[in-house]
């Protein structure tokens, strides 16, 4: 299935993170810091299927080596907070062979970053699928934020626009200091050209899959931009996809089926709704005319007609029944014109809309839910790890206890830093309340696609109701003599 995503972050110090881990991890590599004076050793990482480093043709040669190149990186960013690379996960296709996704990468950073004089760390992952499931291929890019000069040194972040007065003189301010603006060095994290990254990247996978005669293609825009009304799946994460893909149901697993199976509904009935909007006005035209029958008579005509062709008394008792029922709905909906359908029918539509605002926003914060309760499982689990590593007195065994423990111990901080807005003065989590909301907020799913599937129905009638009446009309307007020879041969 082709999928489009294309996120990107940064990875600055403020955030406690480090170019040089996270270079090593993405390449599964064992890295040393000369900034803090420790090694990233992530060489039992599993799924790195190829690592490279593209300069642009100014940057020294000896940065082709990851080590050097993000020391190089560290040591020139001195600041505590500093913002030291971007970060960009991107999605393979699996409609493509693993050296066709490595060459269509390889591209798109050559013709959009390195083109750019960005220095860029490209690391393709492949994680092993289990029992079956679905590959996830997918390649990670690294770049410094610092820009090259030419002579191949650092070069500043921004710099400094002075204000000018009419006279082109410098502004001071009341210290008599020059007035000016911070403008950044490059256009790198300007919002557009992440937008033109992205909609690069989705052009040069759909080219391949015209290429290649497939039909499917990807689109860098959200389902709001597409003009879709749709509502968007969560996040399940590998462990949830293990889970799945070895026939374990899970609470995300069930929500994201129901989302589909509401998307395919909302689609399948905006789709009807429209058709009979467009039937509706042509409709409206006929019935504008003088004497036209109105929908109860066209409905008697047509089973009328359709008794008269009837070979036995069971199908004629069964379009009696139609026909009741079909009276019997456009009664209860007061439709006795063309024009009332047409307003039912807008009445359907804005209907739908409602509930869609309304699961968008349920699904954003169940979303937001299932995120704390996923930091709390990392921050129960990890904190025994931490408060161990903590009562280690000799420096070489912490060491030996946090390398063992290190994906504990990073999970476990991550999470502290998330929930820590949340821990009461006590210093306790709302957990139950959270629950409860999750499991009220998915109670609520539920009577939504209840309300869904009865607004399908009424959709559903009025589709029939359109079908009888349209061959109604189109007999009508038959010339008189076609009428009369359908008549002779029916005889």
């Amino acid at each position: 299935m082709a999928l489009f995503h294309f996120h990107a972050t940064q990875v600055k110090r403020s955030a406690g993170q480090s170019a040089i881990a996270s270079a090593a991890y993405r390449a599964g590599e064992k890295l040393y810091s000369e900034y803090y004076g420790d090694v990233s050793d992530y060489t039992r990482k599993g799924g790195v299927i190829c690592s490279e480093i593209l300069l642009p043709a100014h940057a020294p040669p000896e940065y082709a080596d990851r080590q050097t190149l993000w020391n190089a990186v560290e040591k020139a960013e001195r600041g505590k907070k500093a913002q030291l690379a971007y970060s960009f996960d991107i999605a393979l296709q699996n409609e493509f062979s693993l050296d066709e996704n490595i060459a269509l990468a390889r591209q798109f950073l050559l013709d959009n970053f390195v083109s750019r004089g960005m220095t860029v760390d490209f690391v393709v992952h492949q994680p092993d699928k289990e029992d079956g499931g679905i590959s996830n291929p997918h390649f990670h890019v690294l770049c410094p934020i610092r820009p090259l000069k030419e002579n191949g040194t650092w070069d500043a972040k921004q710099h400094r626009e002075y204000v000018l007065d009419a006279d082109g003189n410098r502004v001071k301010d009341e210290a008599g200091n020059d007035v000016f603006n911070s403008v950044p060095t490059t256009d790198w994290g300007r919002p557009e050209t992440l937008e033109a990254w992205r909609t690069a990247w989705a052009d040069l996978c759909n080219a391949k899959f015209a290429e290649k005669g497939l039909d499917c293609r990807i689109d860098n825009r959200s389902f709001v931009r597409q003009g879709l009304d749709l509502l968007p799946t969560i996040h399940e994460g590998p462990a949830v996809q293990q889970m799945e893909a070895k026939g374990i149901q899970t609470e995300k697993g069930e929500l994201n089926r129901w989302i589909k199976a509401t998307n395919a509904l909302i689609r399948d009935a905006k789709r009807k709704i429209a058709a009979l909007f467009s039937w509706l006005k042509e409709a409206k035209a006929e019935l504008s005319k003088p004497q036209q029958p109105n929908l109860a008579e066209l409905l008697g005509s047509y089973y009328t007609g359709r008794n008269a062709g009837a070979w036995s008394n069971k199908a004629k008792v069964g379009n009696i029944k139609q026909y009741s029922e079909m009276i019997n709905f456009i009664t209860a909906q007061n439709l006795y014109t063309p024009d009332d359908l047409e307003a039912r029918l807008d009445t359907l539509s804005g209907q739908i809309n409602g509930m869609k605002d309304s699961l968008k926003t349920k699904s954003t914060r169940m979303k937001e839910l299932d995120e704390l309760l996923r930091m709390v499982e990392y921050y129960a689990a990890g904190k025994p790890v931490y408060e161990k590593l903590n009562s280690i007195k000799f420096k070489k065994s912490r060491e030996n206890y946090a390398n063992e423990h290190e994906n504990a111990l990073r999970l476990f901080h991550m999470a502290q830093r998330k929930l820590k807005p949340h821990f009461s003065e006590s210093g306790k989590l709302p957990l139950t309340r959270w629950r409860d909301e999750l499991a009220a907020l998915q109670q609520e799913y539920k009577t939504r696609q209840a309300e869904l599937s009865l607004l399908y129905a009424d959709v559903k009638k009025l589709w029939n109701i359109k079908f009888a009446v349209e061959k109604v009309l189109q007999e009508q307007n038959r010339p008189q003599h076609d009428r009369e020879h359908k008549h002779e041969q029916e005889r």
